[in-house]
């Protein structure tokens, strides 16, 4: 019984460690931008709510830090929806909300793991830490 809880935390803890090094990817490779466009707007709003998801979880003991992000999606889905609600039936606004969730969704699979640091890479195409990376 014990082993089964402690196998559940060590998988919780390594899907809240694989979220922090793809958030932190995402993040290092997103535009700073002061723009005054719509994009830029879209841009900086998406930044400063995974600054916030991860700020929050953070201030969590490390236990609580996975159920809150496997929560947070309820409340970004709540908000989608409440903001979707407001927009002309003929912009189709479910289906957007439903592509970007699902854009979403994929891009978690396609983020290269951002290590905090830089490396050099062999003329293999591998790093000095043995993780092939495509550039």
């Amino acid at each position: 019984m014990c082993g089964d809880l402690d196998d559940e935390n060590g998988f919780e803890a390594a899907l809240y460690a694989r979220f922090r090094i793809h958030a932190q990817s995402l993040l290092a490779g997103s535009r700073k931008s002061d723009a005054k466009t719509v994009n830029a707007a879209l841009d900086r709003l998406f930044g400063d709510a995974m600054n916030r998801a991860i700020r929050d979880q953070e201030s969590l003991e490390e236990g609580d830090r996975y159920e809150l992000l496997s929560m947070q999606p309820l409340v970004f889905a709540r908000l989608a929806g409440f903001l979707a609600a407001h927009a002309s039936l003929q912009e189709d606004p479910l289906r957007k909300v439903i592509e970007a969730l699902m854009h979403g969704y994929a891009e978690a699979e396609r983020i290269e793991p951002y290590h905090g640091h830089d490396h050099d890479h062999n003329h293999d195409g591998h790093d000095h830490h043995g993780h092939d990376h495509h550039h």
